[in-house]
């Protein structure tokens, strides 16, 4: 299937690994340019590199921390500067920490709504004038299962991920008129730094190990196994390209069946 993609510009958040970095990987497989940005230096340059030798595409990639509005800003207009547009959002950002619901404090809550919420909110409020000139655009917003189906001790996140599919749902609307489809995938089970991250404090908390940790979770998979990055990223091209042009508000599993709910 061609996804029309070919010479767009994405700009993908958080790329250096994970879901971020297979998002960037096939979006640059169906001929985008691409702008990348991540906290650590050595680690956005060295995917940049990586993916222009792997799909032959021209390659942004800026050491930035993605919460600083001032410097997200800023990476916006060296991309705009670098090739002229941002056709496609893929909004990235790592989540909360896991703890007990009533021992966060005031701290903790302010934390979690500029680490999360308000990176998707001002990110696309940097991007989204310029695919309005345009009449075209795409943002596509990675939250998580527990929009869905909370997770345990993860109520920070349950909370945060669920405010950036309600604004990422409110900007659809609001978006759809100038061409633009906003959309959020919401991955389950995914093998990625924080899904070890989260499996080592359960088994910290439980007296287990870590491997027993991550295979009573993967138990509640009907698909039997822990999703792959490049199962979310595939996703994300599609819903970038045009055959999903009529595609917009969506909230979207990538979970092997994990969620039990209906809808």
């Amino acid at each position: 299937m061609d996804l029309g993609l070919k010479s767009k510009v994405a700009l993908v958040m958080a790329a250096s690994r994970g879901m971020g970095r297979a998002g960037a990987e096939a979006l640059a497989a169906e001929g985008c340019r691409v702008a990348i940005c991540a906290r650590t230096k050595a680690d956005i340059e060295r995917a940049g590199v990586e993916i222009a030798k792997n799909h032959g595409v021209d390659v942004l990639a800026e050491a930035v921390d993605v919460e600083d509005r001032g410097a997200s800003r800023t990476f916006v207009e060296a991309v705009l500067k670098r090739f002229g547009a941002i056709d496609v959002l893929v909004v990235n950002c790592g989540g909360p920490p896991p703890g007990k619901p009533l021992e966060f404090d005031d701290a903790a809550w302010a934390k979690a709504v500029d680490s999360t919420l308000m990176v998707a909110v001002n990110w696309v409020r940097a991007v989204a004038p310029g695919m309005i000139e345009r009449k075209w655009g795409r943002i596509v917003a990675i939250t998580s299962i527990a929009v869905k189906q909370p997770i345990d001790s993860l109520i920070l996140s349950n909370t945060m991920r669920s405010g950036v599919t309600g604004f990422c749902k409110t900007m659809s609307k609001e978006l759809a008129p100038h061409g633009i489809t906003v959309n959020t995938i919401c991955p389950g089970l995914i093998q990625t730094d924080r899904i070890l991250h989260l499996a080592q404090a359960q088994a910290k908390d439980a007296g287990i190990s870590v491997d027993e940790a991550l295979k009573r979770r993967t138990a509640d998979i009907p698909a039997g196994r822990i999703g792959r990055p490049g199962e979310v990223g595939a996703l994300i091209a599609f819903l970038a390209g045009e055959p999903a042009s009529y595609i917009t508000g969506t909230t979207i599993l990538v979970d092997g069946g994990m969620y039990r709910g209906l809808m």
